[in-house]
């Protein structure tokens, strides 16, 4: 499977784990010119932006570590452009992480709530 297809399965996992969870998606693969959000989904009132992230194997570190403040900065960012676009939204937004390791059929999911935020 090459590399587009593998982080296509892992977000469609993830949505579908959080949308288990209670969440509902807003929208997926959102582009801005400083970057993209995997998915942007809905918690009640909260606009979640979510970073999806797949690791076949941790011996060089777990997923959600290669979401370094470099990538954080650009997912704030592109979270402030997409609230700006999208004025019908309030300003409460999280920040939140998906990690997904192991096998790509049957993968481990950490749901990293409030995984970073703007002001850090």
């Amino acid at each position: 499977m090459n590399r587009k297809k593998t982080g296509d399965r892992a977000e469609a996992l993830a949505c579908n784990y959080l949308e288990n969870q209670g969440l509902t998606l807003v929208s997926r693969n959102f582009h801005c010119r400083g970057g993209e959000i995997d998915l942007v989904m809905r918690d009640r009132d909260i606009l979640v932006f979510v970073e999806v992230r797949y690791r076949r194997q941790t011996r060089y570190g777990h997923a959600a570590e290669t979401v370094v403040r470099s990538k954080q900065v650009r997912i704030i960012h592109c979270a402030q452009y997409y609230m700006l676009c999208h004025q019908a939204w309030s300003d409460a937004a999280r920040f939140d992480i998906v990690s997904l390791e192991g096998e790509a059929d049957k993968p481990a999911i950490r749901w990293l709530k409030d995984a970073f935020r703007p002001d850090a």
